[in-house]
């Protein structure tokens, strides 16, 4: 396989992955978020917001790695090593935006209607 061949092999891997996390994660995150954000229509810009951050940014990360394909190296560990960067990224992402969200869920102790008590 080419280097170039091995390059967009990782970015399609890294963005089927992504894509992925996505699909997890958006129900779970648009609860939170129309919690948070009191409308509907703040909740989704929000959630696409976060859902083009977890594509873009590992994407990011993919596309700075250059493959090195030469003699002694093999497809496997060129194709770890960008996935590697790759997950990198996404983590970091998802870390991020649960710090943000986290910031902003309000703490206390609910009454018996699950309304917080100040």
């Amino acid at each position: 396989m080419t280097d170039l061949g091995v390059f967009l092999t990782g970015v399609g891997i890294t963005a089927a992955v992504s894509v992925l996390v996505v699909v997890y994660v958006r129900s779970h995150l648009k609860a939170i978020l129309v919690d948070l954000c009191g409308t509907t229509g703040r909740a989704n810009f929000w959630a696409a917001f976060s859902h083009v951050s977890l594509v873009l940014v590992p994407l990011i990360f993919a596309m700075q790695y250059r493959v090195e394909f030469g003699h002694g190296s093999s497809l496997v560990f060129e194709l770890g090593a960008q996935l590697k960067w790759a997950l990198v990224g996404l983590v970091t992402t998802l870390v991020t935006l649960g710090i943000v969200i986290s910031t902003f869920i309000p703490r206390g102790k609910p009454d018996s209607q699950g309304r917080l008590l100040t």
